[in-house]
């Protein structure tokens, strides 16, 4: 949903991290005092000679701030921080009841998780790396981790192994 901003309404808005930031882009947001919701979980990870319960992001890649356009404009300057999400070039502005309706899910829910849907055949667009800005297809998901994705450069496919974090599925309207 896109709204025109006035410069003293309060909205929310998610903001593009870069991989593995939204904690750091977390305490950054704090240490200038805007308010800031990172939906997260905590999971437990199997190592070979361990496990252990750390807390993860919902939502990889992103992290939702609720401020004015000043503010937003602040946190864009922030280490780790890589845009504003957009629609036609407007920042878009996520519904109060939206992040309402997340809230509480987080906190009555434990067994929540998101699936990324980025399937075989999906048309994605690369959001980090030397290929970033370029729309590439899924050819093979090899496993949690890996997506291959055939590009066209010069007029020649190309296969590129890459971090599924690292990638934004394009939505097909």
């Amino acid at each position: 949903m896109n709204i025109e901003t006035n410069n003293s309404e309060r909205h929310w808005f998610a903001l593009y991290t870069k991989p593995r930031h939204e904690f750091k882009v977390a305490l950054k947001l704090k240490s200038i005092s805007v308010e800031y919701f990172l939906p997260s979980l905590t999971v437990t990870k199997k190592w070979s000679d361990r496990r252990k319960k750390i807390e993860v992001p919902l939502f990889n890649g992103y992290i939702f701030i609720h401020t004015d356009e000043k503010e937003r404009l602040l946190s864009l300057q922030q280490d780790g921080v890589v845009r504003t999400v957009s629609f036609l070039g407007k920042p878009s502005i996520i519904p109060d009841d939206q992040i309402e309706s997340l809230r509480r899910v987080i906190a009555e829910t434990p067994d929540v998780f998101v699936i990324d849907k980025i399937e075989v055949g999906s048309q994605i667009k690369i959001a980090s790396g030397p290929f970033e800005g370029v729309i590439g297809v899924v050819r093979e998901a090899e496993s949690e981790k890996w997506l291959f994705v055939n590009i066209e450069i010069l007029n020649r496919a190309v296969s590129v192994k890459l971090p599924r974090e690292s990638v934004i599925k394009i939505i097909e309207r």
